[in-house]
């Protein structure tokens, strides 16, 4: 893993504070099926931290409270957390969006046969990663198989109503660059994925979001060894748009970590900076039930240019 210092020393990135929380996003651990180079939580196959349920029931407390809009839920593939599925039924429940932010190849490993039609059933908004609609850029961020797997699981989706006009299931789909690079404008990317894999595939999605790479965890380990750390970290200071400053992520959301933990994202749950609500040294969800955090300062340093850098980038994909 990357060190953090790099990032951490003092920065220049302007403070910025929170506004009304809608999104609580949660990563349900840091196992998955898959070891992407991009990924910045370090995940894969070994990865034993998965969230429990007495931390799952914290969080469905704190959606009741702080009447949450949408839960956004991460891994690893969070999907191979076993209180996955309570999780989802509990909230959608409570007429709560969720977000499933899927790798695809999740869909058709052993034992996970039938979860595309549990996230169908519930409603559940599936944001899956695909770097790219050709098999070798794909594969050479993800693994050699991972583009055929990642095709089949979205005609998958796509037969069960996912991406479909006439339907109410969403499937976005998010773009990594393959490198030390920003990625292009989104609304042509989009009407180039749309049309390549219409015409090879027969397959529909609703959008395409792309994603600045952060220059930390498994991406940042590979800059630094490459000798492009600072190169990388000047590109993102050199394309800063204060228009970005708006409507980062940050300003409307919390990351709570498998631990429970809570972050102001998920690039500093990452780089263990805990956001700061109290004199606390770490903050957990379940000191936040009865608290308002509106207004407070949020964690920076360095990396906060990556969010800011040419057309923006969130979880949600471009800002502008």
């Amino acid at each position: 893993m990357l060190d953090s210092k790099p990032l951490l020393e003092a920065t220049d990135f302007p403070a910025i504070y929170r506004d009304k929380l809608s999104i609580l996003q949660v990563n349900l651990g840091y196992l998955c099926n898959l070891s992407c180079i991009h990924c910045h939580v370090n995940a894969g196959p070994k990865r034993k931290e998965l969230m429990s349920r007495e931390t799952v029931d914290d969080v469905i407390r704190y959606i009741d409270r702080h009447n949450i809009q949408l839960l956004d839920l991460t891994g690893g593939a969070p999907e191979m957390n076993p209180e996955f599925r309570y999780l989802v039924t509990e909230v959608r429940k409570r007429g709560v969006d969720v977000i499933d932010r899927c790798n695809l190849t999740i869909l058709l490993e052993p034992g996970y046969e039938d979860l595309a039609q549990f996230l169908a059933d519930q409603g559940v908004i599936i944001t899956a990663s695909l770097p790219c609609y050709s098999e070798q850029n794909v594969e050479s961020q993800r693994g050699k198989g991972v583009f055929s797997a990642s095709i089949e699981a979205l005609q998958l989706l796509n037969k069960l109503g996912y991406g479909q006009a006439d339907s109410n299931l969403k499937l976005d789909l998010v773009y990594n660059p393959g490198g030390p690079f920003l990625p292009p404008a989104q609304s042509g990317l989009q009407d180039a994925y749309k049309r390549e894999l219409k015409e090879n595939f027969d397959l529909t999605f609703n959008e395409l979001l792309t994603i600045t790479n952060m220059p930390i965890s498994r991406f940042g380990s590979m800059l630094m060894s490459k000798g492009q750390f600072d190169d990388y970290m000047q590109l993102l200071k050199d394309n800063y748009s204060d228009d970005n400053l708006k409507s980062v992520m940050c300003r409307s959301l919390i990351s709570v970590d498998w631990q429970g933990r809570v972050f102001d994202c998920d690039f500093n749950q990452m780089l263990h900076m805990p956001l700061v609500a109290s004199d606390r040294k770490e903050t957990f969800l379940k000191d936040l039930l009865d608290e308002d955090i509106f207004g407070n300062e949020i964690v920076i340093a360095d990396h906060c240019y990556g969010c800011t850098a040419g057309q923006g980038s969130s979880c949600g994909g471009a800002l502008e």
